[in-house]
């Protein structure tokens, strides 16, 4: 799919180059991965910044760092080593460039996440550390270029080592919601696209029916009879709560339960509570099947219709189900179009975002020794070690040079492929918001002798149109070459309805921009080469207050057979008109932004908190857009507001500062299993530490519209609460 076999053929493993991995550490103790660290090995070195109790949660123990990156409980980061350097095996897989030399840097603990502090960190320390190519499959959305992890990540890459990052697996929630530290400005953003085929394990019904679930290796079950969780198939959050206490012991039963609003290893805790020893979660979509983080539990994903069929039919029937060792090759219908959880960008300034995308769906690699050796996984943290093991052949190819570094990410969307939307005949080419570039194409970017910069072309907003542009053609080549430009729409894809963000898949329209290119044919002498200019026009009869994304590319056609392009995006509206806070109760069935006690519990209008226990209020609030600037202020209970539109922010008069957050992203849905569907901040203090006095206030909650001036108080939506009574005992 990407051209990885042709560089292994000539020679081409990675060889001399190192790659830093930020991580959960990894297990070098793998045979796959050398068997141990240090000077003589495949793993160099590393650190652990955190240790196996760290969760990156408050009030959790702390960072207990040392120089050992050794994982054993986790399994993330071994599987991201065994993507780019795996040595070949008896299962017929090799790493990307598994010649490269790793460091590996332990950023999480055995559960949970990792502190953008953490992060930053590891970034320091890979850089410091020599590095050449950093990878992080890691983040959480974002929306904007400017974070700490973004900054520092493409502050890295500008100082010529390249950095890869996943683009994230929010691609349900629509437009706008790539992960940071992928947002940075000059990373490699790197989104998902499904496998064609992977090697997949039956299990067999009493009655001679297949059940195709994605594992790699056998379960060990002989003739289990069969109990769901929830006999309901369309149930949304089946086995999310603990399991009631009538459940029997599960220990002899093949449990099946769907997939859907918490995380599956909450489902199998929750299963496993009874003594679940092996389960099957079935999916909540009709599509092909993927893979699935499990932990430690026996479990797997199998489809939707045969979910059903176990539960419908298989029980009343008395049905068992055996495992036994009967591997085939599972050939997807989607294999390589983008992966449906694939993040959508491009960020809310306007970046091109993700930057490409590479096989990253139900990919086989190796897993700690004592958590089965080998495992197959789905996510854009598959895809985006492939993309820094093709960075490390470059690099071998073209020599580790900063400013060959600085040109990696150029080379690979000019030569990335075109991914359709679908399979259909005449299919739309999917919105660049979800493919970036295309799919990698590494041989043909190591052997391109000409190229077209800039390889991104950032249309921006209606009201900051930048349809005048100009491209650069050079011609590395041996010979004279003509080149041939064409233009090459991809569908365009509304991201909002009314006022809120659609969920993904985008649906694509085929109104198109327009493009003149003078001249359209260049020819340009052996190491020479020609500007272009390209005059853009956004499509037309689009409906602006969806703030659909148009994209395509600008492709250079040599008489010598060469193809090449660069990549545009635009949105045809203005940013500044999206809808920020949601003042709805469509999400929560209460309207937002509200006040609540400690707990979450909405408040009467008379609004009394002794600031003691759970009698402490929050606010509780919704971002259908991301915001530059987000504040919440305490005002006083008889000030007007609406008076202060025409005066400048920092001149509307407050009380103090609550809560102030920079470059917030918008949040997802209510209930949604990522946990970002709404923010609340609980108001003990204010932002400074100080008491708030007793009193009676309002809450002034202000949001920032996109591409606005943050200096104007009408840049800003606003919302202020009910009166609220601090009086305490």
């Amino acid at each position: 799919m990407t051209g990885v076999d042709k560089l292994h053929a000539e020679g081409y493993f990675g060889k001399g180059i190192i790659i830093g991995i930020i991580d959960t550490g990894i297990d070098y103790t793998h045979p796959d991965l050398g068997s141990g660290i240090g000077p003589n090995y495949k793993v160099i070195g590393g650190y652990d910044l955190v240790g196996d109790d760290y969760t990156g949660a408050p009030d959790t123990p702390p960072p207990k760092p040392d120089n050992d990156p050794l994982d054993k409980c986790n399994g993330h980061g071994t599987e991201i080593a065994g993507i780019i350097g795996a040595n070949p095996n008896r299962f017929n897989f090799s790493g990307v460039a598994y010649e490269a030399s790793i460091n590996a840097y332990r950023v999480f603990g055995c559960t949970g996440t990792a502190s953008d502090e953490i992060v930053v960190q590891a970034l320091e320390r890979a850089y410091a550390d020599g590095n050449d190519i950093i990878t992080l499959s890691l983040g959480r959305p974002q929306g904007w270029s400017i974070s700490a992890t973004t900054v520092v990540a493409s502050r890295i890459a500008d100082q010529g080592k390249v950095v890869t990052v996943a683009a994230g697996n929010g691609g349900d929630f629509g437009a706008w919601y790539v992960s940071s530290p992928s947002s940075g400005v000059s990373v490699i953003s790197v989104g998902s696209v499904d496998s064609t085929a992977v090697t997949f394990q039956n299990a067999t019904t009493s009655n001679g029916r297949h059940i195709t679930y994605s594992s790699f290796f056998p379960f060990n079950g002989t003739s289990l009879p069969i109990y769901a969780t929830s006999t309901n198939t369309s149930i949304v959050d089946d086995a999310c709560d603990p399991l009631p206490s009538s459940t029997p012991n599960l220990a002899n039963y093949l449990v099946v339960m769907r997939r859907g609003t918490c995380d599956n290893t909450q489902k199998l805790a929750n299963a496993a509570a009874f003594g679940a020893k092996i389960s099957l979660i079935y999916d909540n979509l009709d599509r092909s099947i993927g893979s699935t983080i499990v932990d430690n539990y026996t479990a797997a994903l199998i489809s939707q219709e045969d979910g059903i069929y176990l539960i419908k039919e298989g029980i009343p029937a008395n049905i068992t189900v055996t495992f036994g060792d009967h591997p085939f090759l599972y050939s997807f219908p989607t294999g390589g179009l983008v992966s449906y959880y694939s993040s959508y960008g491009p960020t809310y300034d306007m970046y091109f975002k993700p930057s490409l995308s590479a096989p990253g769906h139900n990919i086989l690699s190796t897993a700690p020794t004592n958590m089965g050796s080998y495992i197959v996984d789905s996510g854009t943290s598959m895809s985006t070690p492939l993309v820094a093991g093709a960075a490390a052949l470059w690099l071998q190819v073209k020599g580790k040079t900063a400013e060959n570094a600085k040109i990696v990410r150029a080379a690979f969307q000019n030569t990335a492929s075109f991914i359709p939307f679908s399979k259909e005949n005449n299919s739309l080419l999917e919105t660049a918001a979800h493919t970036g570039a295309g799919l990698i194409q590494v041989y043909d970017a190591v052997h391109a002798m000409a190229n077209m910069f800039p390889a991104e072309i950032l249309l921006n907003d209606t009201t900051n149109f930048n349809g005048s542009q100009i491209v650069t053609i050079n011609n590395g080549g041996q010979k004279t070459v003509t080149y041939n430009l064409v233009h090459i729409p991809t569908g365009t894809a509304a991201t909002i309805s009314g006022n809120n963000p659609l969920g993904g898949p985008l649906q694509l329209v085929d109104k198109f921009a327009s493009v003149s290119i003078v001249p359209s044919t260049v020819v340009i002498p052996a190491g020479s080469s020609a500007q272009v200019t390209l005059a853009f026009k956004p499509p037309a009869g689009v409906e602006a207050g969806t703030f659909p994304i148009y994209s395509g590319f600008i492709q250079a056609k040599g008489d010598d057979g060469s193809t090449f392009h660069s990549s545009y995006l635009g949105v045809a509206a203005p940013l500044r008109d999206m809808k920020v806070i949601d003042n709805t109760d469509l999400y929560m069935g209460v309207k937002l932004p509200l006040i609540a006690d400690k707990n979450g519990n909405p408040v009467n209008e008379t609004n009394i908190f002794t600031m003691q226990g759970n009698n402490t209020p929050q606010c509780i609030w919704q971002l259908l857009a991301g915001t530059p600037k987000l504040r919440i202020d305490l005002i006083d209970s008889k000030s007007n507001f609406t008076s202060y539109q025409d005066r400048q922010f920092d001149e509307v008069p407050t009380l103090g500062i609550l809560y102030a957050s920079d470059y917030a992203n918008r949040n997802s849905f209510v209930g949604a299993s990522d946990g970002n569907g709404y923010d609340n901040q609980v108001l003990e203090k204010f932002q400074n530490g100080t008491q708030i006095p007793d009193g009676s206030y309002r809450l002034l909650l202000r949001a920032a519209k996109i591409a606005s001036n943050l200096t104007e108080e009408r840049s800003y939506e606003a919302w202020t609460s009910p009166e609220v009574s601090i009086k305490r005992p």
